[in-house]
């Protein structure tokens, strides 16, 4: 029957140069659809409890979905790996156009194993696998190196990931550089890649992806499009991207100045879209086959930094490494997310460390390097750190590469009380203090820290979710809409869908292009079932590898610091109300008291092997 899988997952074994390709097993394809649910599975199955994430036994995936390659809003890939940085599971997502030039090549997955002997480069070619030298590449930022390979084989049309320097030194929170200029970047996956040697891998493929029934298929994606195109939000996103969100995070007061001490910064409207309109934008671009065009195409042409091309800074960078530092020129933003992006680091830690060595300075505990004024506002030293963290040639640089978690360990117990982590994994742009569903999403993320497996802040400050009111500062009423919001996440992530283009797309529209794409019929209620299941195996991965009850919690900062400013003026999230979200939490998911999945839960979402383990 043709459908929209590949049917085959290449498995490349870089320590002794060999691949081979594995069929999908119908009962993968059954109980966790692609992506993420294909990536925790093999996880689980292939690496064992303690394996070191920078070992040679470590899993580096990328995986696809069913719909990945067509033309439905699904165009994104994710690698899953065990994250370096946390020790816990971690799929970080990427959009652009390499995923579906790997289901083009004719697999719906790579799975890389092993270490090669000396730097080196995988060339995929539809079934011609080569694992070619890279070390004149040892040294190359990522677009340096994506340039240098597309010269080598002759062909500008390849698809390529990429690390830098940052991922070539094992900094913990480094990145991958996936085509073009898209990154899956949190956790330290660019790391993983990194200790295998593995400096890129390049991808063609002349596979057409062939749906089930063509017709249908173009029929459930005309309905997906209207719904987007509906959506009261997709014309925000197509006009101004994710940077619109800072202005909108400063007014309800939970956007981050001065390493999350405040949730507001006065001038915020700077780094926001009328900011990057002003100074930076050209035009909108766009995903492979994506309706929305959310990113932008610019470059900086005034002022210091004039000179380079930048696409969109989005939200997130915008907050760490603008508001949070207390710089509000765009272009010093754009430039310092440019560094990130070239060394291969993720602009989020890298705003959070800085952010975190900034206070670290100004209370004393650490000094300013010399030559270096290490204050908040100062885009000088925030660049010095940059190059220190990527290159790792200075003890500020070595100290700030291993995450703020251990950073703030050897530092000692005062510097522990301003590192924003959850479970290792730096605290996203969102600060929590006036949503305390998002600080609950937080605290059980499977990923540590993020904001991206549940989003609660709209249902939060709206005052409703589904018919349940949701007053922001009280903790009651946020556990099952917590939940849903993940077992969702986690569904559709299989599928690999983008956050953005499901905006309005309906789960009973996922199924029938799920359907017409694959020929297998799908409830929508089993997207959140599949959700849930891929929920409850990563918990389980996470216990195994040294996660327990006391990890899911906030930084002191949330808990013990009343916020100074914005609507919530003098909240805080208190250790009362954590305890409180949290076992509701863990009651409605079927957990012990302690965050362990009961038998009875594994044994309904077909995962007895895993509760055979704990």
């Amino acid at each position: 029957m043709m459908n929209a899988y590949t049917n085959k997952l290449l498995m490349i074994d870089l320590s002794h140069g060999s691949f081979e390709v594995l069929p999908v097993p119908d009962i993968l394809k059954q109980d966790f659809i692609g992506g993420k649910g294909f990536g925790a599975k093999f996880l689980y199955d292939r690496v064992s409890p303690g394996t070191n994430p920078l070992g040679r036994d470590n899993l580096l995936m990328f995986m696809t979905g069913p719909l990945t390659g067509t033309l439905a809003p699904a165009m994104r890939g994710c690698v899953v790996t065990k994250s370096p940085l946390t020790g816990l599971f971690l799929d970080s997502y990427f959009g652009g156009s390499l995923s579906p030039e790997i289901k083009y090549a004719g697999y719906d997955g790579i799975i890389i194993t092993g270490k090669a002997e000396h730097p080196s480069y995988i060339w995929i070619n539809d079934d011609k696998i080569e694992i070619k030298d890279g070390r004149h590449l040892w040294g190359k930022d990522t677009l340096a190196a994506n340039h240098m390979i597309k010269k080598e084989l002759g062909d500008d049309s390849l698809k390529i990931a990429t690390i830098g320097q940052a991922g070539e030194n094992q900094v913990l929170f480094s990145l991958i550089c996936c085509e073009y200029n898209r990154q899956a970047g949190r956790g330290g996956a660019g790391a993983v890649m990194g200790s295998k040697n593995l400096k890129a891998i390049a991808v063609k493929g002349s596979n057409p992806v062939r749906v089930h029934d063509p017709e249908g298929f173009k029929r459930a994606c005309a309905t997906a499009f209207k719904e987007l195109e509906e959506s009261p939000d997709i014309e925000v996103f197509r006009e101004a991207g994710t940077a619109s969100s800072v202005e909108y995070a400063n007014e309800t007061g939970l956007l981050p100045h001065k390493n999350y001490k405040n949730g507001t910064f006065a001038k915020a409207s700077k780094i926001s879209d009328k900011g990057q309109s002003k100074h930076l934008w050209l035009g909108s671009s766009a995903c492979m086959g994506c309706p929305i065009r959310c990113s932008k195409i610019g470059a900086v042409r005034t002022g210091k930094y004039k000179g380079f091309v930048t696409d969109i800074v989005e939200y997130e960078s915008a907050a760490l490494l603008g508001a949070n530092l207390d710089i509000s020129d765009i272009r010093a933003v754009a430039h310092l997310t440019k560094l990130c992006d070239l060394y291969g680091m993720d602009s989020m830690s890298s705003g959070n460390l800085i952010g975190f060595a900034m206070e670290a300075c100004e209370k004393g505990i650490i000094p300013s390097p010399e030559g270096i004024e290490l204050k908040f506002g100062n885009a000088d030293a925030a660049e010095f750190l940059i190059h220190s963290m990527g290159t790792k040639k200075n003890e500020i640089g070595i100290l700030l590469s291993k995450g703020v978690k251990k950073a703030a360990r050897e530092l000692g117990e005062e510097a522990l009380t301003f590192a924003n982590h959850t479970k290792g994994l730096e605290t996203p742009a969102w600060g929590p203090r006036g949503v305390s569903g998002m600080g609950l999403a937080y605290m059980t993320t499977d990923r540590g820290g993020c904001h991206q497996r549940g989003f609660p802040v709209s249902y939060e400050l709206s005052g409703e979710y589904e018919g349940t009111p949701m007053d922001p500062l009280l903790p009651e009423n946020k556990a099952q809409m917590v939940i849903d919001l993940q077992n969702y996440s986690a569904g559709t992530d299989a599928l690999v869908k983008c956050d953005f283009g499901s905006f309005g797309i309906s789960q009973g529209t996922y199924a029938k292009m799920f359907l017409a794409a694959t020929g297998r019929k799908i409830d929508p209620e089993d997207f959140i079932e599949t959700g849930e299941r891929i929920w409850n195996l990563t918990r389980c991965f996470n216990l195994e590898n040294g996660a327990e009850e006391s990890q899911d919690t906030l930084p002191r900062r949330f808990v013990k610091e009343a916020l100074p400013d914005g609507p919530a003026k003098g909240h805080r999230i208190s250790e009362k109300d954590m305890a409180y979200m949290k076992q509701e939490y863990y009651r409605i998911r079927g957990w012990s008291e302690k965050g362990v999945p009961l038998d009875k839960t594994l044994g309904r979402l077909k995962l007895d092997d895993a509760g055979n383990r704990q």
